[in-house]
C-alpha cells in the first residue's frame, strides 16, 4: 500500500528535504507522527540505500544525537565485545535485518545498519529498527529506545508508554552516562 500523501509531507517537514524511497511508515509514535520509514534498499536513481529502517521524528533524532554524545554507544559496543549473549542476540538482528532488506532487494552485500553485527555504531538505525520491529525483537534496541524514553522524556509521546523502561531493563541512566 503507497504511503499517503499527508504522511509524506509530514516526513519530509521532518527531515527539511524530500525523502527518498519511502515503502511504508514503519512506526508511528503514540501522538500520531510518523517517527520510522522503511526505505527501498535501492532508490529511484539506482543507489544503493543499506538503511531499511530511517529515524525522521525530530524528538527522537536529538535524542538519538544526545545519547551519542553521552558516549552510550561506547558502552553498547563494550558490552558487546565482553558479553556473549548480546553479541549473539545482536547477530541474529543483523541477520534478520539483512532477510527483511533482501525480501525488497537483495543488494549483494552483507552490511545491515548501525554498525551491526560487530559494532554499535549509530544509535538512530538501532532506535529505527527496534522500533520498526517492536519491544523484544534485539536487547541493544530495546536499551536504545529505554534510554531516549527515559533521559528526553520521550514515554507517551514519542515512544509508546509501554515500551520497557531502563529499570525494566535493569539499567541506571545515570550509571550508562557515568560508565560512557
Amino acid at each position: 500500500m503507497p504511503v499517503a500523501p499527508e504522511d509524506l509531507d509530514i516526513v519530509r517537514s521532518q527531515l527539511g528535504r524530500t525523502p527518498r524511497g519511502v515503502l511504508e511508515i514503519s512506526y508511528r509514535t503514540p501522538d500520531g507522527q510518523p517517527a520510522v520509514i522503511k526505505t527501498a534498499p535501492r532508490l529511484d536513481d539506482g543507489t544503493p540505500f543499506p538503511t531499511l529502517h530511517y529515524l525522521t521524528d525530530p524528538r527522537l533524532t536529538a535524542e538519538a544525537s544526545r545519547l551519542e554524545v553521552g558516549q552510550v554507544m561506547k558502552w553498547m559496543q563494550n558490552r558487546l565485545g565482553t558479553d556473549q549473549e548480546i553479541a549473539a542476540d545482536y547477530r541474529r538482528a543483523h541477520e534478520h535485518y539483512l532477510a527483511e532488506r533482501n525480501k525488497i532487494e537483495d543488494l549483494g552485500t552483507d552490511f545491515s545498519g548501525g554498525g551491526m553485527p560487530d559494532r554499535v555504531k549509530c544509535l538512530h538505525v538501532l532506535i529505527a529498527y527496534a522500533l520498526a520491529e517492536g519491544a523484544g525483537h534485539f536487547r541493544l534496541g530495546d536499551e536504545a529506545v529505554a534510554l531516549a524514553a527515559e533521559h528526553g522524556n520521550l514515554r507517551g509521546t514519542a515512544i509508546t508508554a509501554d515500551w520497557p523502561s531502563t529499570s525494566d531493563l535493569g539499567l541506571e541512566l545515570d550509571q550508562i552516562l557515568e560508565e560512557s
